[in-house]
This record gives C-alpha cells, sequence and structure tokens, in this order.
C-alpha cells in the first residue's frame, strides 16, 4: 500500500507562498509553490453597528451652534424629569430602594425574566377583569427601552416591517433598522389631536407586517387616545390580524379632563405585548426598571413568543436586582398624592405653554393631553429666511439660548418639541424668549413674499 506525507515549507514568518512537497513512497514530487493566507490586521465594524442609527443624536451632534453668551441656557430638548430637581420621586420609593439594599437579599443573579415575586407584584397591579394577568404573563426588563427590544426582536425577523408613527420615538427605528426589519410610518393627524390615520395605517399592511406600535400617551406629542380611537386601531389589527406592541410607558400621566385606557383592556382577539415601567411615572428612569406584559387571550401568541421572549431575555441577566427587592414596594405602597402632584405640576405648566406660544404668530402649538411634551408647528411661510425646523431652532439656540428638538428627529418636519417638565419660571422665560425670536424673524405675507423675490 502506497503511503503519502505531505511536506509543507514556509518561506519566512508570514510566507505569502507555501512550498509544498507530496511524498510517496519515499519518493518526493514537488508541487511548486501556493498562495497562503497572510494574516493581517482586519478589525471591521459589524453590519448590525453600520445598521444602527439614531436620528435624534445624528440630527443634535450635526447642530453646530453656540448659545448666546448674555442669556442662560434653557433646555426644553430632554425627556428626562429629573434634570432640574422640580420633580423629585416620593420618599416611599427612595425608602423601598434603601430597604432593598440594608437587607442583603438582593445582591446576587436573578432569573433572566425577573424574580417570581416581583414580576408576581406586576401582575397584580396591572391585572384587571378586563384583561387579567398573571406572573407568567411578565417579563422584567433593563427599563422600557429594553422591552421595546425584546418585543420587536420576538415579533419581526429582518426582511419583514413594523408599522410605526409618525411623529413618533426614535427609538423604534434605531432598533429595527440594526435588526435588519423594515420600518413603515403610518400618519398621526395634529387637526384631530395627533389621532392615527387609520386608513393610511391599514393601507400600509402587507404579508411581511409583523405587527403595529402604538404609543398611547404619546411621545412626542403628549396625545392621548380616546377609547373609540383605541377600538378602531384595534378593528384595523384583528381584521389584518397584525398582533400590536403597546408601548405604554406613559400610562396614566393623563391630565384631569381626560382618561387612559390601556389598550389591552378593550381587546378580545388581538394579541398584544404591552411595554411599561417605572421611569415617567415613578420619575426614575435611571433605574433601568421596565417590563412586557402579555395580553393573549385567544392564545394567538401561544408558547412560541412566551419561549422566544424568555431566550432573548438569557442573553443578558435581566434588570437590577436591588431595584426590583423594591419593586413590590414602589407599586403598592406610593400614595395617590404623589402621582396627583406630578400631574398637576405637569397639566399647570402644560397650560401656561400652550397658552404662551398660542400668542405667537407664526406658531400654532397642539394642545397635549398627557405625558410630557408638547408639538408645536412653525409656520415657515412666515419664517422664509429659514430652510426649516432644524434651521429655526438652531438659530432660537444661537440668539435666545432655549433649546427645543426639531420634529425632524421624530419624522416631522417643521414641528418642533416641548418638554415641559421643567419648572415654571424657565417655562415662562422660554416662551418670552421664543415670543421675541418669532416677533424678531416674523414675516406677513407680503414681506414673506418680498424675501423670497429678492432670493
Amino acid at each position: 500500500m502506497d503511503s503519502y506525507l505531505i511536506q509543507v515549507n514556509g518561506l519566512g514568518d508570514h510566507a505569502p507562498m507555501l512550498d509544498v512537497h507530496l511524498k510517496t513512497n519515499g519518493n518526493s514530487i514537488s508541487l511548486g509553490k501556493v498562495k497562503g493566507r497572510k494574516p493581517r490586521w482586519a478589525v471591521r465594524a459589524s453590519e448590525m453597528s453600520k445598521k444602527t442609527f439614531n436620528p435624534v443624536r445624528a440630527i443634535v451632534d450635526s447642530m453646530k451652534v453656540e448659545p448666546n453668551p448674555k442669556k442662560p441656557m434653557i433646555s426644553l430638548s430632554l425627556g428626562d424629569p429629573t434634570v432640574f430637581g422640580n420633580l423629585p420621586t416620593n420618599d416611599e420609593v427612595t425608602r423601598a430602594m434603601k430597604e432593598a439594599l440594608d437587607s442583603g437579599r438582593y445582591n446576587g443573579y436573578a432569573p433572566s425574566v425577573g424574580y417570581q415575586s416581583c414580576r408576581e407584584a406586576v401582575a397584580a397591579y396591572y391585572s384587571c377583569p378586563e384583561a387579567p394577568l398573571e406572573a407568567q404573563d411578565v417579563i422584567l426588563t433593563s427599563g422600557c427601552s429594553q422591552a421595546i427590544e425584546l418585543a420587536l426582536a420576538v415579533l419581526a425577523n429582518p426582511g419583514q416591517n413594523i408599522l410605526v408613527p409618525r411623529p413618533g420615538f426614535s427609538l423604534y427605528k434605531t432598533l429595527a433598522l440594526s435588526m435588519g426589519i423594515e420600518v413603515k410610518l403610518y400618519n398621526l393627524l395634529p387637526e384631530k389631536g395627533w389621532e392615527i390615520d387609520l386608513e393610511h395605517l391599514e393601507s400600509l399592511v402587507d404579508e411581511k407586517t409583523a405587527c403595529i406600535i402604538v404609543n398611547n400617551p404619546s411621545n412626542p406629542c403628549g396625545s392621548v387616545f380616546s377609547k373609540s380611537h383605541l377600538q378602531k386601531i384595534l378593528a384595523v389589527a384583528s381584521r389584518q390580524c397584525v398582533p400590536i406592541l403597546a408601548d405604554e410607558i406613559y400610562g396614566d400621566m393623563v391630565f384631569a379632563d381626560c382618561k387612559y385606557e390601556p389598550i389591552a383592556t378593550l381587546s378580545t382577539n388581538v394579541p398584544i405585548l404591552s411595554c411599561g415601567g417605572l421611569a415617567k411615572r415613578w420619575l426614575v428612569p435611571g433605574w433601568r426598571m421596565g417590563w412586557i406584559l402579555i395580553h393573549d387571550r385567544r392564545d394567538i401568541f401561544g408558547n412560541e413568543i412566551r419561549d422566544g421572549l424568555l431566550r432573548l431575555s438569557q442573553r443578558i441577566l435581566g434588570p437590577c436586582t436591588i431595584v426590583q427587592g423594591a419593586l413590590e414596594r414602589i407599586l403598592h405602597r406610593t400614595p395617590p398624592e404623589f402621582y396627583h402632584n406630578t400631574l398637576s405640576i405637569l397639566k399647570s405648566n402644560a397650560d401656561l405653554c400652550y397658552a404662551a406660544l398660542s400668542a405667537i404668530p407664526g406658531l400654532q402649538p397642539v394642545r397635549p393631553a398627557g405625558a410630557m411634551y408638547l408639538m408645536v408647528e412653525i409656520e415657515m411661510e412666515h419664517f422664509p429666511e429659514f430652510e426649516n425646523d432644524v434651521e429655526f431652532t438652531e438659530r432660537l439656540i444661537s440668539e435666545q439660548s432655549v433649546f427645543c428638538l426639531p420634529a425632524t428627529c421624530f419624522e416631522y418636519p417643521n414641528f418642533f418639541r416641548v418638554v415641559i417638565t421643567v419648572p415654571e419660571e424657565m417655562i415662562l422665560e422660554a416662551c418670552s424668549r421664543i415670543q421675541e425670536f418669532c416677533e424678531m424673524h416674523y414675516q406677513g405675507a407680503e414681506g414673506a413674499q418680498d424675501l423670497e423675490c429678492d432670493k
């Protein structure tokens, strides 16, 4: 029997060519020189990282503008209620955290979906006869953002699409595109208090549609959908057999003259993943405690979606255990007057801001009904020296040191968003400066036409 030995001689430490010899029964046959791998550094960012794009950061970071040094900066751009210290969380909430820490019982790993007792506490808090919940229906997450990420990841595959509100929270698009999921934008109607254009919504559904995202109460609009409007949204989802991902992080943060309806309480057959958390209502966004509530009374999700969420949650080991240890007390012992006082402050600020901006020629604010925001239309024809909302807000910073987010960040040009969590005196000062700015640049119909001719 013939025996074979292949001998490979490298030429140098990192040879581009290899000298190959084949030995058979002691006879050597040279096969000549063949190409080999030359080791070299080739570290590249992943495709997922390249697809990740945050429109807010992209726009804000490109705004190379300095505020007016003669006026202190007033930022109405960041949806963090803790920034100015005027909206502290309740003492009962901080006591719960201190007790959880001092107990020493929450320093280790928790199950990836959260402690069973904490899931039971969330289920008990949100369960109602119209939409009953048990612990197995709750997945605890690292903030509402991770809840949305897991919900998207379990419902949609690369190449599928999701329906997202316009204007809408930019994270939906950021997450979807990074996962290779297409985003289709459905319109909200400012003249109807930002209700969904239902006809447009339904026209976007196709065989690749994985879910409809419904954000209520809304960021950036501050709108709250009525019961009848939510029922119409559910009717679309039911006809098209498309599940709903409900972003309800601002749930119950509605003003006194309005009522919040969790969408799952109105659904008899549409399966819903509802995402929420402590961040906004309890005024602790940095604590990173969120959850997914699984509403599936017709067993349409079945075990597959539940098992998928479990597996996805195991990529990291769940939210902070100290916050989990405090969660039951936070949910069940926070006094009702805390929520009432927070909403009173927000409603007062919203009314002040809406009234002040309504009186400014060239601006058309849309009255909010909840959450922490107010959207303002810029009648661009009366500000012809500005190309768009980004230029308008850039100049507002440079001249008046007031920073509002241009609504291009939310796929809705020629509006800007105002955050209403700042102290009252700051709201009034900001509105006064916005008025001064608009009066300086406003052009009536004739003046705007003249300026266009000069161009």
